[in-house]
C-alpha cells in the first residue's frame, strides 16, 4: 500500500490595511481567502484599501499617471516566495462596479485576484498570450468564489 503524502500549502503572511472607511470592505478573512486562492508560491504581501488622493499620488509617484487606478502593485521579491504590497483604490473600483453593474464585493475580489497574480509573475500588458493566460487564471480563481467571469 502506497502511502500518499498531502502537499504543504505554500507559507502565507498577508497584512490587510483600510486607509479608507466603507462598510462593503471585506474583512480580512475574506482578502484572506482570496488571496489563498492565487497562491503558487510562498507569499508576503500587504493588501492596502485607500482612496483617492492616496492613489493617485502613488500611480503619480511611481508610475508616471497622474490619476486614480483601480489598483497598483509593487514586486519587492519574486524568488524563492513573492513579496509585495497591492493597493486598491475603493472609489475607483466602486465607479467601476457601478458602471459595468457588478456587485462591488465581486470586483474588489477581482482585483484582489489581479493584484495578486501580478506580484506573483502574471502580466496582462506583454501581448495577447500573456493576457490570455492570467485572464483565464483570474476566471478560474474567482469561479471558485461563484464570482461570474470578470470580463
Amino acid at each position: 500500500m502506497r502511502k500518499t503524502r498531502k502537499k504543504k500549502a505554500p507559507e502565507l503572511a498577508l497584512a490587510v490595511q483600510y486607509g479608507c472607511a466603507d462598510e462593503r470592505l471585506p474583512d480580512r478573512s475574506q482578502v484572506r481567502r482570496w488571496v489563498k486562492a492565487t497562491q503558487e508560491t510562498g507569499v508576503q504581501a500587504t493588501v492596502r484599501f485607500v482612496g483617492t488622493a492616496e492613489s493617485r499620488a502613488l500611480n503619480r509617484d511611481f508610475r508616471g499617471k497622474d490619476y486614480a487606478t483601480n489598483v497598483l502593485s509593487f514586486v519587492y521579491e519574486s524568488a524563492p516566495a513573492v513579496s509585495g504590497d497591492l493597493v486598491i483604490c475603493l472609489p475607483v473600483v466602486k465607479r467601476e462596479a457601478q458602471e459595468q453593474r457588478k456587485p462591488l464585493k465581486a470586483h474588489l475580489a477581482h482585483m484582489v485576484v489581479h493584484g495578486m497574480l501580478h506580484l506573483q509573475g502574471y502580466d496582462h500588458e506583454t501581448g495577447p498570450r500573456d493576457a490570455a493566460r492570467m485572464e483565464a487564471r483570474e476566471r478560474a480563481i474567482l469561479a471558485r468564489f461563484r464570482i461570474p467571469d470578470p470580463y
